[in-house]
């Protein structure tokens, strides 16, 4: 049997691709199943300074994600020694990635990809996983999406269970067990029936991959000697906004464009935050227009004693404000009031970097420990600045076909 721990990207392609192999499977998951419309009641709370999106349910940080299917660190990883073109490309047909239709776009979104081809950036639609015919945009995208159109790893989680895995959800691995340097289990904890109550057990396996995300995975390294999370991205980003009215920016598909940017990429952006301080000005949420700068961050955090240490660069703050500039000119071209544009603080939204390629795993994405291998944003060996989901997708399902051939 293999146990996966976690749902997310990763640990969702893995469980389905084992399964589909007539392998045994048990994921272990921490959070619940959830309905994909109430994903945003799952996000995980950090402490300040840290603003980090991360959800803790079945599906993971997938079923929060904008929908956006982008190739990131695939000549960084073939440098590696780890070519995944081939599995990107299979992950493409997966997930249907393509452009939406021009039906998809709102008046926000044109004018800004109007102004940015004005301007010669290099502007493009976003390529999605959102069924077009299904999707009714809403602005929704970051909360969980209401009409459930956009692929999450629950889809794959569920072909694996009608396949034989077994799921088991809302239950914590506390611990990996080692025996003669190789992998033997894993100690999982679960709440009772009764308040405070908790049960816990001892499952065997001689296979076992982390998939729980970035610190999490880092976590349970940490506990059986492993260095991780001695280093620690997050794609930084901040968003700004404006007052422009009527626009109705709030009800679009969120982030359908992409400007690339040298240091950053630009894409079109609802904030709540930037609402919320706009409307102290009287501003409704249908007259902002907005957009997200994200940048590739420097790897200058830790995990320590289970909680994220982050600091940002020197060159971080000069891309963000490079980006923050170029987002400041098109809005104002677009029609935005300079004097209404906002920013919310510094955030995170992609988690990685804390068990890297070459460090902490080999190229098979196996640790030291004979059995154990990590399959999440926790072993890309920098920030991408830009969605990782297809990466992680296209890791997992390399690493599906090396267990299949290699053990079964």
């Amino acid at each position: 049997m293999v146990i996966i721990i976690g749902s997310g990207a990763g640990g969702g392609i893995l469980a389905m691709e084992l399964a589909l192999a007539n392998i045994p499977v048990t994921i272990i998951e921490k959070g619940p199943f959830i309905n994909v419309k109430d994903a945003f009641n799952y996000y995980d709370e950090f402490e300040e300074p840290i603003d980090l999106l991360k959800t803790s349910c079945v599906g993971g940080s997938t079923v929060v994600a904008a929908g956006n299917g982008v190739r990131v660190l695939e000549s960084e990883l073939d440098n590696l020694g780890v070519d995944i073109s081939q599995e990107l490309d299979e992950v493409e047909k997966l997930l249907s990635v393509h452009e939406m239709n021009d039906d998809s776009f709102g008046d926000g979104t044109r004018k800004i990809m109007e102004v940015a081809n004005d301007l010669k950036l290099n502007v493009r639609k976003m390529p999605k996983f959102i069924r077009d015919d299904e999707c009714i945009p809403c602005g929704h995208c970051s909360f969980g999406c209401l009409q459930n159109a956009k692929w999450s790893s629950i889809d794959f989680v569920e072909i694996a269970i009608n396949n034989g895995a077994k799921l088991s959800s809302c239950v914590e691995v506390r611990d990996i067990a080692i025996e003669d340097g190789k992998v033997s289990g894993v100690h999982v904890r679960k709440k009772g029936k009764n308040d405070g109550e908790y049960l816990d057990s001892f499952i065997k396996s001689d296979l076992v991959i982390l998939a729980a995300g970035a610190i999490d995975s880092a976590i349970l390294l940490q506990k059986i000697g492993i260095k991780a999370g001695e280093k620690f991205f997050m794609d930084s980003f901040v968003t700004i906004g404006g007052k422009l009215e009527n626009i109705k920016f709030n009800k679009e598909v969120q982030m359908n464009a992409l400007i690339e940017g040298k240091n950053f990429i630009l894409s079109p952006h609802h904030a709540q935050f930037v609402a919320n301080e706009l409307e102290e000005q009287g501003v409704h949420q249908k007259d902002i227009l907005g957009l997200m700068i994200k940048i590739p961050d420097d790897n200058y955090g830790k995990i320590i004693d289970g909680k994220v240490i982050k600091n940002n660069s020197q060159k971080d703050v000069r891309f963000i404000a490079e980006g923050s500039a170029l987002a400041g000119a098109i809005l104002i071209e677009a029609g935005v009031d300079p004097k209404s544009i906002v920013s919310t603080n510094l955030r995170g939204a992609h988690p990685g970097g804390t068990a890297a390629i070459g460090e902490v795993v080999d190229i098979n994405l196996e640790t030291e420990i004979n059995g154990l291998f990590v399959s999440d944003a926790s072993v890309l060996p920098q920030s991408p600045g830009a969605p990782p989901i297809l990466t992680i997708l296209a890791l997992s399902k390399r690493l599906s076909s090396y267990i299949i051939n290699t053990y079964f």
